[in-house]
């Protein structure tokens, strides 16, 4: 696995890779073959012929050992995520999900998985992380500069979905910068000067957050980009899992699909001001999510949630507490949103069976979660946080 666990040199970006993502990659025939799959996905999809154009690539046609022997990170990410949504809309490219993903695309997959740190699903990471790229390359990351490399069907909808992931992401990164340093801080001003960095942080992703139904319809959510993002765990498609041809015994796997509680943002500064998640499945669904991120990103968060001393600082000093508590009352609304998408986006359009979409549950999350139970309850979790 790629040791990146040094995050100091980055920690400017938050949680987005230090260099821009890359597009595509011309290293060879068959990495350029991948790209222009990973180009065509939605016209493939339309016309169902990508089932049959990876069930003709030969088993062992893919081979990047030489990238991964050479540490070629950047390159590797972006493989990663094409071999994501390949993986995907080969599964799920028909009204009921394949079982057995073809050895072509599983042995690359998995390897180059690996090699980063995350099973070989599509996750978080390669769904949004390190699938952008900026429109003028001159200007910063906005709604209005950020385009995505590879899509599923396509369209206004998915993009503006995962857009607005990316400028989330964006916006968080001095929150996640001065939760980094905070914890290694003993002057208190200074410390109050990062709590008001994190609360302007917080704000401008909620701004970001609320524009959602701008440019993503609910309707179009759920059964143009929803169903390619499921998992192969808690999926009642695929109760088993997915056979990964050639690997694991032929014993199928369970993963959880991507899902924004993949995101280290939130868990990030819940790990900062000590939030408290109760011991049940859900908190233990929390901690599973912890593996589908990146190595570093979920060090970060070990390594905050072990050395952050905030609620004794916030203790000794009220100014310190009530930033702190204006910090939580912004993770609540940012939480109270994703709840109300949730509803909008999921559960409304659940309600009429005759729309009922096929690779995935109605009442499950994308993740394998009951969703709604779940985002209440670490939303109220959050605001019992906040301190008298």
């Amino acid at each position: 696995m790629k040791s990146d666990l040094v995050f100091e040199s980055n920690i400017h970006r938050g949680f987005l890779p230090e260099e821009h993502p890359l597009k595509y990659i011309n290293y060879d025939v068959k990495t350029e073959f991948l790209c222009e799959i990973t180009k065509e996905l939605p016209k493939l999809l339309l016309t169902g012929s990508l089932a049959k154009t990876i069930e003709k690539i030969p088993k062992n046609f893919f081979d990047f050992s030489d990238l991964i022997s050479a540490n070629e990170e950047q390159k590797l990410r972006c493989l990663n995520s094409k071999l994501s949504f390949i993986a995907h809309g080969y599964i799920y490219s028909e009204n009921k999900p394949k079982s057995i993903l073809p050895r072509s695309i599983s042995s690359p997959w998995i390897k180059v998985s690996k090699y980063l740190g995350r099973p070989p699903v599509l996750s978080y990471a390669s769904y949004c992380l390190d699938n952008w790229y900026l429109l003028d390359s001159k200007q910063p990351i906005s709604l209005d500069n950020v385009a995505l490399i590879n899509n599923f069907l396509g369209g206004v909808d998915e993009d503006w979905f995962v857009t607005i992931h990316v400028c989330i992401e964006d916006a968080a990164a001095p929150a996640v910068k001065s939760a980094f340093e905070i914890v290694s801080e003993t002057n208190k001003t200074n410390i109050l000067q990062h709590l008001k960095i994190i609360q302007t942080s917080l704000k401008k992703m909620n701004e970001i957050f609320d524009r959602m139904p701008e440019k993503c319809d609910p309707y179009i959510y759920y059964h143009r980009v929803r169903p390619y993002i499921f998992g192969w765990k808690n999926n009642p498609d695929l109760p088993k899992g997915l056979i990964y041809k050639g690997f694991f015994n032929a014993k199928p796997q369970q993963f959880r699909g991507e899902t924004g509680a993949q995101s280290s943002i939130i868990p990030l500064l819940d790990a900062l001001f000590a939030v408290k998640h109760k011991k049940d499945s859900l908190r233990d669904y929390l901690e599973e999510m912890l593996l589908y991120m990146p190595p570093s990103h979920r060090e970060l968060i070990a390594s905050v949630k072990k050395d952050s001393k905030i609620l004794e600082y916030s203790n000794s000093s009220q100014t310190i507490r009530n930033k702190m508590n204006e910090c939580l009352d912004e993770m609540t609304k940012f939480r109270s949103q994703h709840i109300k998408y949730a509803n909008d986006y999921i559960h409304a359009q659940s309600r009429n069976p005759k729309y009922f979409s096929s690779g995935g549950s109605t009442i499950r999350g994308t993740g394998g979660t009951p969703f709604m139970r779940y985002l209440r309850k670490h939303r109220d979790e959050t605001r019992e946080s906040i301190k008298n």
